[in-house]
């Protein structure tokens, strides 16, 4: 209640910020892309994720980029225009756009696992470090050609880049979602264990 209190513009200041990220990421646009381009249901198809990974799946690989485009854009787009009125602001909405992203309400609470989103808040809060995730990503990529691993090992080693680069609040703030996101994968890390995990350019 004490940080609540400190916060600039008080506590509806953060819950307006919250609301404002959340509706903008849950906004399900690998979802919609794939209906509109005739694809049906990307529930159905794949892992089931409404994510660009799973979009991929379908074979249309602009669509997947643009789903990838799209997730990563609603990310830094919350924290900039919330991010007008304070910083702190600005990293709530962030936090916001994450969770609406992995629990959008129009999708009963299942959406993607984050990463696209993840990647455009950190382009927002410290566009280097986003060099540095996008970076140990396609590294992790090229050795083991798993989508999930690489996601989660470049989640990971963010928050220690952005604690020595911005300080202790926005690394903090990538824990929560780095955290959220494992959450987000643990089906993937269960297929990791046993060796079933798809690889990138799989249709499976």
């Amino acid at each position: 209640m004490d940080a609540l209190a400190t916060f600039p513009g008080g506590l509806w200041t953060a819950l307006a910020a919250l609301l404002a990220g959340y509706l903008l990421g849950s906004i399900p646009f690998g979802l919609l892309l794939t209906r509109i381009a005739g694809f049906g249901d990307l529930r159905g198809i794949g892992s089931g994720n409404i994510g660009a990974t799973n979009v991929l799946r379908t074979g249309n690989k602009a669509l997947a980029a643009t789903t990838l485009a799209l997730d990563t854009l609603k990310g830094t787009a919350a924290v900039l225009l919330c991010g007008y009125f304070s910083p702190e602001a600005g990293l709530v909405a962030g936090l916001g756009a994450f969770v609406g992203h992995c629990f959008p309400v129009w999708l009963k609470f299942r959406g993607g696992k984050g990463v696209a989103t993840f990647l455009g808040i950190l382009i927002a809060v410290a566009w280097p470090v986003a060099i540095a995730f996008a970076a140990i990503w396609l590294a992790v990529a090229a050795i083991t050609r798993y989508s999930s691993l690489s996601a989660l090992t470049a989640m990971t080693a963010t928050p220690v880049i952005l604690w020595w680069w911005a300080g202790p609040v926005p690394a903090l703030l990538f824990v929560i979602l780095a955290a959220l996101s494992w959450y987000r994968h643990r089906a993937n890390i269960a297929r990791l264990t046993a060796g079933t995990e798809s690889r990138i350019g799989s249709k499976g």
